[in-house]
């Protein structure tokens, strides 16, 4: 028998996915697939319910491990916006201050730094993609999006905690 094309597998794997799979069903005794093809069958954890529906809602998420974090301390974050928007970045791609991004005048392009704001306790995750901030006093420079997510739009610059996620 010859290979079936892969978007025949794609529509037989979905229907498998909701048939019943049981020895009565037709999709689990004669699928008209080769040999080949049986290796793509899926094992449930558990048997789907009555009817083949699913609730989403009682699926539990899976859960991410928390990276692993270095402090890098405490320190003042200040951002900046529209002035710089679509300008190119140290890194050599345009910022976005839409996007959750950051300047620190060390930490190598690509570093991901979490950033709380104690006063709050909110919690941003930003990807260091610009140096500065040339602002005395100041350690990291957040985009727009960042600093408004940790609230710090309002008063311009505030005291943040800082950690360089692995």
């Amino acid at each position: 028998m010859t290979k079936q094309p892969p978007f025949l597998r794609a529509l037989v794997a979905s229907v498998l996915l909701v048939a019943p799979l049981n020895a009565a069903s037709p999709a689990a005794t004669n699928t008209g697939l080769d040999a080949s093809f049986a290796l793509y069958d899926v094992e449930l954890a558990a048997p789907l319910p009555s009817g083949n529906v699913v609730d989403l809602e009682a699926i539990e998420p899976a859960v991410e491990p928390e990276p692993e974090a270095v402090s890098l301390g405490s320190g003042v974050a200040s951002y900046y916006a529209n002035k710089f928007h679509g300008r190119r970045t140290a890194s050599g791609e345009r910022f976005d201050m839409h996007a959750m991004t950051a300047a620190h005048r060390t930490l190598p392009f690509g570093s991901k730094v979490r950033v709380t704001n104690p006063a709050n306790g909110k919690v941003v995750v930003v990807r260091i993609n610009d140096r500065g901030p040339f602002s005395h006093g100041r350690t990291i420079d957040l985009s727009r999006a960042a600093a408004s997510e940790i609230g710090l739009i309002a008063r311009g610059s505030g005291t943040v905690h800082l950690e360089l996620l692995k």
